[in-house]
């Protein structure tokens, strides 16, 4: 049966857009560039360039012309390819860094504010592509504008690999400095998951998986203003009752995103993937998901209750999108990043929100720690000791987690960092004190959980 929207649902829309911050938050093209591996890095870049320019030479043109006549915000438009550590598996790292410098000139030609899949998954292991990619992602990073990278270090059935995550934290560590005049930006383009989404529409983490068709349309709507006015317009109704509310909500807003992913489907000539129903929030006011765990009756977010909150929420967005759509995918459910929430960045600057609290709120919330900013002498062994804990919470609980941490250079607690548009701006958290180096050093692997044999 062809798939159809009402007008009364799409006019049912247009109070959500204009009255509370409803918008399409991303529109994605994935695009598949196994086929472009070269004899070197210039090679491999300028078929990357082409097949990229190419594929989506239209989808900002479409994402505009989309908005105009459905009266839909469309912030975002954007690409995600094929891993490039696959793409380039036995380049040297000199190679990746040209190949992400073409990235970066075809999400330019492409009129795209980021291109995702600057990537690699090594939850067993290293390939040698994976080495290189390693290697080059802070030179990647820092030179330029729109690459976004992403690495998965564990998934439930793998375990995690450790090796990796000590890595990682020197990575970081180095991006932040060679991106120091900016804050260390350059780290928050990168993202470190566990159980990754080979369909995740959202940067920083969006690559186009294995298993995806040649090219695909995904959608990532954002409506936690949508879900916050329900929420208060019933202070006083249960908690199951308060559930349904919001998976009305959620119901709607999925609905929305799908009829945009179709239409952008049908006029770019690309499969329809997946409906991402994510709350990601921005620093505007009023769209905020800590405001929503306000509403829900919490003085701030951080409090005790915090946790048990997020999880009604969370569930309560998948469950809605779920039934509005056969097609929900990505990371589906309600973000906590500090730095682009205005009532997180309250919360922290209160004193009720602390990095443990945090951290236990990601075992029930989509992804996991994100945008967090800590002091710029925080060491290496440090962040990769926070990345294992947010990978271990998504192994054994059997969902995606990731971290998007900022080292913020020359910064200490109490400090702010400033990034500007949606990646807004955040106080430095404290870390604890206590060192992990003889634990991270270790390194190998930490194996699968026993749940992980259900074959």
């Amino acid at each position: 049966m062809p798939f159809s929207i009402s007008k009364d649902e799409i006019m049912e829309t247009i109070h959500m857009v204009q009255d509370e911050n409803l918008d399409i938050r991303t529109i994605t093209m994935g695009v598949n560039i196994q086929d472009c591996r070269g004899e070197n890095g210039k090679i491999t870049g300028e078929k990357i360039y082409n097949k990229v320019v190419k594929s989506a030479g239209n989808l900002v043109k479409t994402g505009h012309d989309i908005e105009r006549e459905y009266g839909i915000p469309i912030i975002n438009k954007r690409i995600s390819v094929s891993p490039v550590s696959m793409v380039g598996d036995g380049l040297p790292a000199d190679d990746m860094i040209i190949i992400g410098r073409y990235l970066d000139k075809a999400a330019h030609e492409a009129g795209v504010n980021f291109i995702g899949g600057f990537s690699a998954l090594v939850h067993k292991g290293f390939t040698a592509g994976d080495k290189a990619l390693f290697e080059a992602l802070p030179e990647t990073l820092a030179q330029t504008g729109s690459v976004c990278a992403s690495v998965n270090v564990g998934t439930t059935k793998a375990g995690l690999n450790m090796t990796a995550i000590a890595e990682l934290g020197g990575i970081i560590k180095q991006t932040a400095r060679l991106t120091k005049d900016k804050d260390g930006v350059g780290c928050a383009k990168l993202v470190v998951f566990c159980n990754a989404v080979e369909d995740n529409p959202f940067m920083a983490g969006a690559f186009h998986g294995a298993g995806e068709a040649e090219s695909v349309i995904n959608i990532g709507i954002s409506g936690p203003g949508v879900v916050l006015n329900a929420v208060r317009k019933y202070p006083r109704i249960d908690l199951g009752e308060l559930a349904n509310v919001i998976k009305k909500s959620a119901f709607k807003i999925t609905r929305m995103g799908e009829l945009v992913g179709r239409v952008a489907s049908s006029r770019l000539g690309v499969p329809f993937g997946i409906v991402d129903l994510s709350l990601a929030p921005t620093p505007s006011v009023g769209d905020s998901v800590a405001a929503i765990l306000k509403a829900m009756g919490l003085e701030e977010v951080g409090t005790h209750g915090s946790t048990a909150a997020l999880a009604l929420l969370n569930d309560a967005v998948k469950k809605g999108g779920a039934m509005a759509s056969s097609y929900v995918g990505g990371l589906s459910g309600a973000f906590i990043p500090v730095s682009e929430d205005e009532g997180m960045i309250s919360a922290v600057t209160k004193g009720a929100l602390s990095f443990d609290k945090l951290e236990a709120m990601t075992c029930v919330c989509s992804v996991g720690l994100d945008m967090v900013a800590v002091p710029g002498d925080t060491p290496e062994h440090t962040i990769a000791a926070i990345i294992a804990d947010e990978a271990a919470i998504g192994m054994i609980n059997r969902k995606t987690t990731a971290v998007r941490i900022i080292p913020a250079p020359g910064k200490e607690v109490g400090d702010w960092v400033e990034f500007g548009g949606l990646l807004g701006r955040a106080p430095v958290m404290a870390v604890n004190k206590f060192s992990s180096f003889d634990f991270i050093e270790r390194k190998g692997r930490i194996p699968a959980p026993i749940h992980s044999l259900n074959n």
